[in-house]
């Protein structure tokens, strides 16, 4: 195998390689006659096919199949020699003729960028760091209280809590909703989830009275049609309800699956719970801080092109969009996102940071705690490389960045459980 190689621009290599032809017509014809000896064709006995017919039929395909084969490992051994790291899949040209007994391709692509020796002990790192409480304990329990509650109709007046069941027609400029007659709509009153100035209005009004009223709709409001607009509103109440919440005991413990150890055991099991999304968020937000430190300090790194171009393309498919003008948007996102993982799996191996497995089972068990067969979870990341490899990617970062928090000067963000779940709430 003969080995040439030009540089193309910074990263850029464009490798060309010479095989013997002999090589490629070798396998090629152990192919066919393997081939002649499993084939079942119509007319002929169970490997008794000649060779000159299997040619004939599958001589192409085999010919196309071992020549990309040949190319995909001699490219290989060609990096390997060269010492080279690409970066993305090469771009192959050949057109697979052999000339002068040989077989010739080129494949262009890039490698990875050369990074000097790292240092992070001038980084500046916030750490936020929160613990779960029993008021937030108290306050998760509160919560599934309210997912739990039921409605008992009333006769009575419709306050905040209620849930209120109406219908109305709404007419502004050039529009009416419904087209004709009236739409039903539920709201419960005070969570501003329909329209808060509506949820107003039906604030002390019983079953079967009606009122108008001039509204302004949110942008967000459930009905498209009246997206932002303001009109004239006719409403007619046809059902108030009141919220009945369960009683906090054995038997709404064993509705979450609870059935030894009652109350106890339930709020052992919700503060289990509330570390183990606090623990992610509060890692999430180390590592966004510590990689942006990280990227900022090296604005220098020349990144492949590729990897870049190959990351917007997700970013856009991830966002429901595929255009050119899409991916455009998200290049300088991914261009940081890219310098960021190059950066990490180089404080990984100038640092001597390995892969901890035991983590990564934890980390799995914890993702599939969160649904009701975990065992089926874990037998589909074991049995998906691409998942497997995705978790392991993200374990590895976390120990960079835990090293990185080790290292650099990093200092501690007291925050509330409330803080850290609902920033800005």
């Amino acid at each position: 195998m003969q080995v040439s190689i030009e540089n193309v621009g910074s990263l850029g290599r464009k490798l060309t390689i010479r095989l013997p032809a002999q090589r490629l017509e070798d396998t090629i014809r152990t192919r066919i006659l393997e081939m002649g000896r499993s084939a079942r064709l119509k007319g002929f006995r169970p490997g008794k096919v000649p060779t000159k017919v299997i040619e004939q039929r599958y001589g192409n395909q085999i010919r196309n199949e071992a020549l990309s084969e040949m190319i995909g490992s001699s490219f290989q051994e060609a990096v390997t020699q060269e010492k080279l790291r690409p970066a993305v899949q090469p771009s192959i040209a050949t057109t697979g003729r052999p000339e002068n007994g040989e077989i010739e391709y080129t494949a262009t692509f890039e490698v990875l960028p050369e990074i000097g020796k790292l240092d992070i002990g001038a980084l500046e790192i916030v750490k936020p760091v929160a613990s779960v409480t029993d008021a937030d304990i108290d306050q998760m329990i509160e919560t599934l209280r309210l997912q739990r509650r039921s409605w008992n109709q009333v006769e009575r007046a419709a306050q905040d809590g209620d849930m209120v069941l109406f219908e109305y027609s709404a007419q502004g400029e050039g529009f009416r909703h419904p087209e004709s007659g009236t739409d039903r709509v539920g709201a419960i009153l005070g969570s501003g989830a329909y329209s808060k100035e509506l949820e107003d209005k039906l604030a002390g009004h019983k079953a079967g009275e009606e009122f108008s009223a001039h509204i302004d709709f949110p942008a967000a409001v459930r009905t498209p049609a009246l997206s932002g607009k303001s009109a004239d509103v006719n409403v007619k109440i046809v059902r108030v309800q009141e919220a009945q919440l369960p009683a906090v005991d054995g038997a709404f413990a064993a509705s979450f699956g609870v059935k030894e150890g009652g109350l106890e055991r339930f709020r052992e099991d919700v503060r289990a719970n509330l570390e183990r999304e606090l623990k992610g968020v509060l890692m999430g937000r180390l590592k966004a801080a510590a990689l942006e430190k990280l990227v900022d300090s090296h604005p220098e790194l020349e990144v492949p092109q590729g990897m870049i171009e190959n990351e917007a393309r997700m970013l856009a498919r991830q966002a429901g969009a595929q255009t050119q003008d899409a991916v455009a948007q998200f290049l300088p996102t991914a261009r940081r996102r890219v310098s960021a993982g190059l950066l990490i799996a180089e404080l990984a191996r100038q640092n001597n940071i390995r892969l901890d497995t035991s983590r990564v089972k934890e980390t799995l068990a914890t993702i599939a705690s969160t649904y009701e067969e975990p065992e089926q979870v874990v037998e589909l990341y074991t049995r998906d490389p691409q998942l497997m490899s995705a978790l392991q990617n993200r374990v590895i970062e976390d120990q960079v960045v835990e090293w990185m928090a080790d290292h650099a000067k990093c200092s501690e963000q007291s925050l509330s459980f409330n803080e850290v779940m609902r920033p800005g709430a």
